[in-house]
This record gives structure tokens, sequence and C-alpha cells, in this order.
């Protein structure tokens, strides 16, 4: 007879990223939670780049920690290098990146997991998933029992993953661990459809065995900005602990790669899951731009006790002696010893437009998904998920009203609504021009956009939520008095401007009029301001921000205004649209098969056209008059 260990109100299989914030948000807001993994020394695990952020992904990180998750502060606790990307761009590309280090992270995270009330953790295999009237019944390969209200799957690249080098293939897990092998057929049975996707990892490497003279350092910031909240408020002397370099494939690599492309499994056909576009590997990179000369590639510290280097860039599938052979050719790699070749992996996931915005599968009362098993990719994406459907969770199972955040709120919405309404071909990867709104989406006000709602949820301490009173209404005083602070011309003054290619002022210009001009800041402006008391850079950046980019700021946030009236049109779970003459057939089956909560969500799905919403919104307006 199987044996029943424990019921818990949220238990989450996988302890990845998407497992890690599920689990911490369940627990935190008071529910019995456990975490069932494969193997608790891969808690946290970084299997592919030892980094955190990147463009639109470091403001994922930021929303999280707004929210009250973790991956901000561990990638805090345990940063060797940081980085601000695009920094010679506009503030809606800005993102933060850090190099981490990858078993320090690893173990953070796991003994965060181990102190939090409410929560176990538990290493085992999930190989069966059934639902025995309102509780969720979970089996071990040990045949052990747990019962759960809600369930979140968060299974990674781990469900039926498969290693590719070469011409080898072999049942395997990342790194080297164990796959799950079992938990799909209860899926499949569950009625959930269930497809392949692929991603793949450059080699791990010497350190001793590159000529780092030969290549160009590449250093990080001098002035460190944290991605958490709360790291800011430690004010430490943050600083950076190594370097990274920059390498070039030539045309020896290119020769190399494409005399033997066709024993990558990629382009022999024994790979079936479909990669990731915007990472691609160098084979498909050669192929792809034939012309170009040249790439890039990254050489980036695993830790700092460790002598492994990651070759960002250069991810492959193709034979061991192929990798050592195209490895070589690089100037600063001529010697390089490879310690574990690089390899793709095909995994099984899900079509998320089974899910609703809450990340709960909408025939599966009680089941999420979260991370790459919902068919995204990165760590980003993952603990944003994460965090989404472990509050969701949570909530269902203490009864209360879902939590949802609409594409205007977040990235973390975007992602979401991008996910669910239109579903991904690809393993979906998170990018600024993803986002119709990215200029109100700046990783620099993830504060004031969600830590009021992490605040509600309460999952945002009072020191942190002190800390952002406090500078909000600075920011709000410094802005107020940059538009009500004349600044009056003089020769100093114009010569400066001009300088900087602008006009000079003939009378009094108001500091904010000054500052909306591209060519000035409050540093140019710094010895003309009589006015500004001491004040700390980041209120400065804020302000300067809000002020030079006020009008297109205001218009975006119009477009949500009507872009949010058209999400309070509700629309119920059980409408059948068959029943709704006017729809197209191609429209008809796609509103079926999403089942939108919204009219807002119903225009983003492919193949709803403008003309089908206007009937939808004919339809909602008919019952709302009708009191139904």
């Amino acid at each position: 007879m199987d044996f029943v260990a424990g019921s818990y109100d949220v238990l989450v299989i996988g302890a990845g990223h998407a497992g890690i914030e599920a689990g911490l948000a369940s627990a935190r807001l008071g529910c019995k939670t456990a975490i069932i993994t494969m193997n608790l020394d891969a808690i946290g695990n970084c299997p592919c780049n030892p980094s955190i952020g990147g463009t639109a992904k470091g403001n994922l990180v930021r929303e999280v920690d707004a929210l009250g998750g973790e991956i901000g502060k561990t990638a805090d606790e345990c940063f060797l290098q940081s980085r601000m990307l695009n920094i010679g761009k506009g503030p809606a590309v800005h993102s933060l990146r850090v190099q981490i280090d990858r078993s320090e992270y690893s173990r953070i995270m796991k003994h965060k997991l181990e102190l939090q009330e409410n929560l176990e953790i538990k290493q085992a295999e999930i190989v069966e998933i059934n639902k025995n009237k309102d509780m969720w019944s979970l089996k071990t390969r040990l045949k052990t029992i747990y019962l759960a209200k809600c369930v979140v799957i968060s299974t990674g690249t781990y469900l039926n993953g498969k290693i590719h080098i070469g011409e080898v293939s072999y049942v395997s897990g990342p790194d080297g661990m164990f796959s799950s092998d079992f938990l799909s057929v209860s899926l499949k049975n569950l009625g959930i459809a269930m497809r392949n996707f692929k991603t793949g990892t450059p080699a791990r490497v010497l350190k001793s065995s590159i000529n780092f003279s030969v290549l160009e350092e590449q250093l990080g910031d001098k002035k460190i900005i944290p991605f958490s909240y709360s790291s800011k408020i430690l004010n430490k002397n943050w600083e950076n602990k190594a370097s990274c370099y920059i390498a070039w494939t030539n045309e020896d690599t290119k020769r190399v790669i494409l005399e033997n492309i066709h024993r990558s499994p990629m382009y022999s056909g024994r790979i079936d899951g479909i990669g990731p576009r915007y990472c691609p590997s160098i084979e498909d990179k050669m192929v792809r731009f034939p012309d170009k000369e040249r790439h890039q590639l990254f050489i980036e510290p695993c830790g700092m006790n460790t002598e492994e280097m990651y070759l960002q860039g250069m991810s492959s599938s193709l034979p061991e002696e192929v990798q050592i052979k195209f490895y070589k050719t690089i100037k600063g790699l001529e010697n390089v010893q490879i310690m574990r070749p690089a390899y793709a992996i095909e995994y099984s996931c899900i079509d998320p437009t089974q899910l609703k915005v809450t990340l709960e599968f909408k025939n599966n009362s009680g089941l999420f998904g979260a991370g790459q098993f919902n068919g995204s990719s990165g760590y980003e994406e993952a603990a944003a998920q994460g965090f989404v459907a472990g509050v969701n969770a949570a909530k269902k199972a203490k009864g209360e009203e879902p939590f949802i955040l609409d594409r205007a709120s977040s990235y973390i919405g975007t992602l979401i609504d991008d996910l669910v309404s239109k579903g991904t071909n690809e393993p979906y990867r998170m990018m600024t021009s993803r986002s119709e709104y990215r200029l109100v989406l700046r990783q620099d006000n993830a504060d004031e956009r969600l830590m009021p709602i992490g605040r509600k949820l309460g999952l945002v301490n009072n020191d942190v939520w002190e800390n952002f009173l406090y500078k909000k209404d600075k920011k709000e005083k410094e802005i107020n008095r940059a538009k009500n602070t004349i600044i009056t011309p003089s020769k100093e003054l114009n010569d400066e401007i001009v300088s900087r290619e602008t006009s000079p002022i003939e009378t009094g210009v108001k500091l904010s009029d000054l500052l909306k001009r591209p060519q000035l800041n409050y540093g140019i402006l710094k010895p003309f301001d009589k006015t500004r008391g001491k004040i700390e850079e980041e209120i400065l950046e804020k302000a300067e921000i809000e002020i030079k980019y006020e009008g297109y700021i205001e218009k975006q946030k119009r477009q949500i205004e009507e872009m949010r009236r058209l999400e309070c049109q509700i629309i119920p779970e059980d409408f059948d649209y068959k029943s709704l003459t006017g729809l197209r057939l191609e429209a008809r089956e796609k509103l079926e098969k999403i089942k939108p909560r919204s009219l807002g969500q119903a225009s983003r799905i492919s193949g709803v056209s403008p003309a089908d919403v206007s009937v939808l919104m004919v339809w909602i307006a008919k019952k709302r008059r009708m009191g139904e």
C-alpha cells in the first residue's frame, strides 16, 4: 500500500529558478508548502551562463524583487562582476547584468529554502500526478504519496531530458543530472498537450589554458548598482571581483564548423525539438550569417573557487573532437583544455495557451505551470513566472482572489500575456521590443510600479517599504523644484551649453526645460543650479528621466488607459463562442482554445481581427445592459 507522507496547501515540483520563487512566495503567504526536487544539491543551479540579468531580463529581476521575490537579492550576494548594459542608449533599454558565483548562488538559495518558515524541501522524483476530489495526489519513484490543494510544475529542462553531442545522444538532465522520464505520461493523461523544445550550452574550459594576454579585457562598472532594493539600503562598498574577456572566431573556426556541420544533430535531423532563435549555437550562426567574417564570444568566470571559465556565445552540439578543433582556432584559446563539452538538450514542455493569466491550467483546477515548462527560456523568465504561479497557488489554496499583472504594469505581465495569449513556437525570451510600453516599464521605476503591490501581498518588509516611500517623496519634490527653478542666463552658462551643441538662453529658463534638452543633464547644469541641496544621485537620475521624457511617458500612459479599458471588460470562462454570430471561423477556433479573460486579451490573440473584437464588444455591452 502506498505511504502518504504529508499533505500541503501548495506543492512545487522542481527547485530551479521558477520553483524557488514559487515555493518561497507560497510559504511567505502563510501556506504550508513543500518543494520536491530530484537533487537537493542542484537547487538554484545555473546550468547555462553564470550570470543574472541582461537586456529586458534585468528588468524582470528588478520587478520580481520589487514584488518581494528572491532572485535579485541572491544575485547581489554572490556577484563577481556588475555591468549596466545599453547606457549609451535611452533609459527604456538600460538593463543590469551581473556575473555570479554559480556554486555560491546555489548554496545560498538552498540555505534560504531550508530556513524559510512554512516550507519543506525534499529530494524525490515525482512520477505520477492525479486529482482525487479536491486534492492533488503526487507519487514519487519510491511510491511515497504527497497530497496538495495546489501544485506548481517547474521541471525546467529535466522533463524527458535528452543530451545531444554529435552522433551521441543519451537520456539526461542538464549537467549530468538524472532526467524526469515518467511524469509526462500523467500530464498527458490529464489532457495536457506536450511538445519538445531544445536549448544548448557552451563548453567550460580551464582558466590556466587560456592566453589572456592577447584577449580584450572587459571590466565591470566602477559604480555598482545592486539589483535588490533591500541591498541598496545596506550602503555597502560593492566591488567587482573578476574580469571577463572578449575573443573572436575567424575563418579557420568557420571552416572547421562547416566541414563538420553534417555531424550536428540539429542538421542531421536527430533533434526534433525547436531551439531558441535569439540564442543560436555557433554552427547556427555560421550557417545563418555566411557573410559575417567573425563572431564575438565572451570568456566569463564560473566562480571564485573554481578554474572553470564559460565561453558565452559559443554553444554547440557538434562532436567533442570537432569542438576541440574549432575552439583551438580562436586567438587566445590555441591550447585550451575543455573541462565540460558543449551540448544541446532536448526536453518536454507545454503549449502555454493551455494556461490562464494566473498560470493555472484552464482544464485542471489547482495545477499551475512555471518557467521552461511553460515554453520560455532563461533564469529570469523562470523566476518571474515562478513568483506569479506561487502567489496564485497560495491564493487559490486560501480561497482568495487571483494575482494578475497586465502588460502595462510590468515586463512580467508582458511575458505571461505573450505566453498564454499568443503562445510560442520556440523557447520564449524576454526582450524590450516585446513591450509596447517599454518607456514606462523601465528598470529604474520597478519599485514605483510594483512595490505597492508587493506590500499589499505582504511580501515587502518595513525597511524596504519605508525607504521606498522616502525616495519616492524625494523624487517628486525634486521634479517640482526643477519645474519651479529659474536658471538665469550668463556667459559661463551659455558657453557651456553652446559647447554641448545646443542653443544659448537669453532670458531665465526653467531648470526642467533645460533638462529636456537631449544634450544637457543634472551634472552639466550643477554649477548654475543654485537651489539644489544635497540629494542622492539615484533620486536625480529618476527625476531627470521623468522630466526629459515627460511627453512620451504621458502619451504611453494614455495608451495604457485605453488598454486597461478593454482589460476591464471581462469575458465569462464558460462563454460559448460558437453561439456568437458575426465571428469568423478562425476567430471562433482561437477564442475557444485560448478562452481569454478579457476583451483586451482577446484583441491580442493571433487570428482575432479588430472586427471580431468589435463583435465581442457589442455582446459584452448587451450583456451589461441586460444586467447579466
